[in-house]
């Protein structure tokens, strides 16, 4: 089983994604969505977070081996660029949504050099824009950032389009069509689900996959 299986499956199975075309979700933007993904859930359940966190240790070492510091977004990301940084024995950090009101007045929480050659850890992509915020914050300090590693994507075009403007790369462990692929085959949804999915991928703003 590919790895973006094996994540998808262990996602479904502790509730971390989960599909409900005939009941679909809210989000915040107001937008209707069969999907939900929360991945702090992987942080409760010790055998799902293990394979998540050497998962990225692995994904990390393949698609950036010069790595020489980890940095959590704000909040999601920290807890999983520590874990992984333990694992790796590399610094870490994290970059706050914006400047601390006391204090130093930190964004970037954690000792950056200029130079150095950074990797950013998220949980979640969707439309890109809180992990490009995060790119920007780290080149302005004078990072060398590679890319991103994450746990999830949706594989939404408009997420796509963001990375590619800002020259970001990500990889992510799991994606939209594994979760999908996965949820059919162990009965989470119906086969037929999936095209609705699918419809839903391609541009949220249409609600037309909830009466397909």
């Amino acid at each position: 089983m590919s790895i973006e299986r094996e994540i998808a499956h262990d996602l479904l199975s502790i509730g971390a994604v989960f599909l409900r075309p005939d009941e679909p979700f809210t989000w915040a933007s107001g937008i209707h969505s069969p999907i939900y993904c929360d991945n702090r859930l992987t942080l409760t359940a010790p055998a799902v977070r293990t394979a998540v966190e050497t998962g990225l240790v692995n994904l990390i070492c393949k698609h950036y081996p010069d790595a020489e510091v980890l940095m959590g977004t704000s909040t999601a990301g920290i807890a999983h660029a520590a874990i992984v940084g333990h694992l790796m024995g590399l610094p870490m950090g994290y970059v706050r949504s914006g400047h601390k009101d006391h204090g130093r007045g930190n964004q970037i929480e954690g000792k950056l050099e200029k130079g150095r050659k950074v990797v950013v850890v998220e949980d979640l992509i969707s439309t890109a824009g809180s992990c490009i915020e995060v790119v920007d914050v780290l080149r302005e300090a004078g990072a060398d950032v590679l890319g991103v590693a994450s746990i999830f994507t949706y594989g939404l075009q408009k997420g796509i389009d963001r990375l590619a403007a800002a020259n970001v790369v990500n990889f992510s462990l799991s994606n939209f069509d594994a979760v999908c692929e996965v949820a059919a085959e162990e009965g989470k949804i119906k086969m037929e689900d999936i095209q609705r999915l699918k419809k839903f991928r391609a541009d949220p703003s249409d609600v037309s996959w909830m009466h397909a």
